[in-house]
């Protein structure tokens, strides 16, 4: 403590007369009183008096002690006073006489000074007590009023945090008085804002203990974090999966020859795909498109032939968000012969779009921009032609209102939407919601603008492939295939989500393995186990407690009944089973005492 302190303890002050041994008067009496009997109740030189404790008050305006301390005796040097002592100055310190209000009086002979030993032990008992009872206050108030101390504390952890409380919005920013906060709805954001986010995981550990690499497990949980906006927990949980997929792999397994295969039909292969699917995903909402399309591409190496998971349909959107636009040039002309990757909405605009930004970089020779120019203008017109649904929504999506004469024309107007088969408006829906941002730019839409025209003149002008088109629109989407829904289902695309048939969205959907195949392939089937039957004969049934595994032949698990013919049969299998039990009992009870005890021949004599 600094001298300033300690000097006001023991009451000394600067400049301050030294106070005689009445400076301080202990008032047993009323306020009314304190002025008229006061000088009488002094007593010189000696210790003060002792005084009941109730009305007890010390007329000094810097006093040490409280009137609760005055309640119990304090207990110094071992032994128990029978009055309080005061803190008082030491023998020949200085001490300043206190500024009293009016009708305040001192008395010289009201107390004396007590030793610095004394006060100071005096002083810590008084603490101690009062710790004590102000200890045994609060746990009797938290008994009592258990949930309003805990909605005081939480008042107490916003009112610390410094949240800001802005005002109220103008009116034409205010949502609705009945709009839900879709993050309030959780109860742990708001536990995060309270306790922080450590302590709310830690009860989120209702699995991860148990079994950490449970991979279905953790696909699961990776999408309930992802649903409650934790990005980050939710990218852990599907890193671990791969991990422990990892653990597992065949030394000769390489991921990146693009060689190696896995059978989407077995269960235990798809948790790999779908943990893939996600990690890919999570890449691409987080700018990392060029790893992204390289998880896409180990993807569809792994089944390329069925396409489980149907790649295709995203393959060329990573690759122009990458600007790998030779990549996805190099796949359509190496695929195109086989797969017909040109009937896909998807790879007949994204195509074109390619050759179309690769004719706009300066670093290539003249006659390779201007080839890669001529070829992506004949791309466009021909899946202008072949997909005419898709330009009006193209044109919405981007907020560039089409000329009148494109907008009124039979060929791209209105109908050519609605006309199409819902296979197809599936697949138009998946592309725009996942790459419209793509045609923005001013100087595709010039170039798209100057191919529609031409299409029109050649729809005018009754141009064959047209027609050729239309009926093959007809006949070619009449129904996605599997491996489409569930790639629509993990899109999450809202568009697309809306236009899938009604059996597929009344199915249950589990996030770890959404659509099974059909044809599973299952490598081990769990053994069956058959009920007893309830009915049925009484010997039967009898001997079947016995023996669990006799069963009569001829007899129908299902209904318990016997089958006529096999009547006969299944009793004499019946009589042999109880000569094998009773042949077995009787060696059992009879061979056992004669080679236990020698000596029990002559007993049972």
């Amino acid at each position: 403590m600094s001298r300033r302190a300690l000097r006001r303890l023991r009451g000394e002050q600067r400049g301050q007369e030294p106070l005689g041994p009445g400076a301080l008067q202990f008032d047993l009496r009323d306020d009314d009183d304190a002025e008229e009997e006061g000088p009488k109740r002094g007593s010189g030189g000696g210790r003060p008096g002792c005084a009941g404790k109730e009305g007890v008050r010390v007329n000094n305006r810097f006093e040490l002690i409280n009137i609760e301390d005055l309640e119990d005796d304090p207990v110094v040097n071992g032994e128990r006073s029978d009055c309080p002592r005061t803190d008082a100055a030491a023998p020949g310190s200085k001490a300043r006489a206190p500024r009293g209000n009016a009708g305040t009086k001192m008395d010289a002979d009201a107390a004396t000074a007590a030793p610095p030993e004394q006060s100071n032990a005096s002083g810590k008992l008084r603490k101690k007590k009062k710790k004590q009872k102000n200890k045994k206050n609060s746990t009797g108030e938290t008994s009592e009023n258990g949930l309003e101390d805990i909605d005081r504390i939480l008042e107490r952890i916003e009112d610390s945090g410094g949240l800001n409380h802005p005002g109220p919005a103008p009116l034409s920013a205010r949502k609705h008085v009945l709009y839900v906060e879709h993050r309030h709805l959780n109860p742990d954001t708001e536990l995060k804002r309270y306790f922080g986010a450590r302590a709310v995981l830690g009860e989120q550990r209702v699995l991860l203990q148990t079994s950490p690499y449970h991979v279905d497990s953790l696909l699961q949980l990776s999408d309930a974090c992802r649903f409650q906006e934790d990005q980050e927990m939710a990218r852990d949980l599907v890193e671990r999966a791969l991990y422990s997929m990892e653990c597992a792999f065949h030394p000769l397994f390489s991921l990146t020859s693009g060689a190696c295969r896995l059978d989407y039909r077995r269960p235990e292969n798809r948790s790999f795909y779908l943990a893939l699917y996600k990690q890919m995903s999570f890449l691409e909402k987080r700018g990392c498109p060029r790893t992204a399309l390289e998880y896409c591409k180990l993807i569809l190496s792994l089944e390329p032939d069925e396409d489980p998971l149907c790649m295709l349909l995203l393959v060329d959107h990573l690759a122009l968000r990458a600007r790998n636009y030779e990549y996805l040039i190099r796949l359509f002309q190496e695929w195109e012969g086989h797969r017909n990757l040109s009937q896909l909405p998807n790879f007949a605009f994204s195509v074109p779009l390619a050759y179309f930004l690769l004719s706009q970089q300066t670093d290539l020779p003249e006659q390779e921009l201007g080839s890669a120019r001529e070829k992506a203008s004949l791309l466009i017109r021909q899946a202008l032609t072949m997909f005419p649904g898709v330009l009006m929504p193209l044109l919405e999506y981007c907020s560039v209102r089409p000329d009148a004469t494109v907008a009124s024309h039979r060929f791209f107007g209105p109908n050519a939407e609605i006309s199409q088969p819902p296979a197809l408006s599936q697949l138009v829906s998946l592309y725009l919601g996942r790459s419209h941002f793509l045609w923005k730019e001013p100087a595709t839409m010039s170039w798209l603008e100057e191919n529609v025209r031409q299409v029109l003149q050649a729809v005018d002008a009754g141009d064959p492939a047209v027609e050729a088109c239309e009926s093959r629109r007809k006949v070619l989407y009449q129904r996605a295939p599997r491996n489409i829904h569930r790639h629509v289902i993990l899109s999450e695309i809202k568009e697309a989500v809306a236009a899938l048939p009604p059996d597929v969205t009344t199915q249950s959907v589990m996030g770890f393995d959404p659509l099974p195949p059909l044809d599973t392939i299952y490598s081990y089937v769990r053994p069956e186990r058959i009920s007893p039957v309830s009915r049925g004969n009484t010997i039967a049934l009898f001997f079947r407690s016995l023996l669990p595994n006799y069963t009569a032949e001829g007899e129908r698990a299902e209904d318990g009944v016997l089958g006529g013919p096999n009547r006969n049969q299944g009793l004499n299998r019946l009589m042999l089973a109880v000569r094998d039990m009773m042949a077995n009992f009787h060696l059992n009870d009879l061979e056992a005492p004669r080679e236990d005890d020698a000596e029990a021949e002559g007993e049972w004599d």
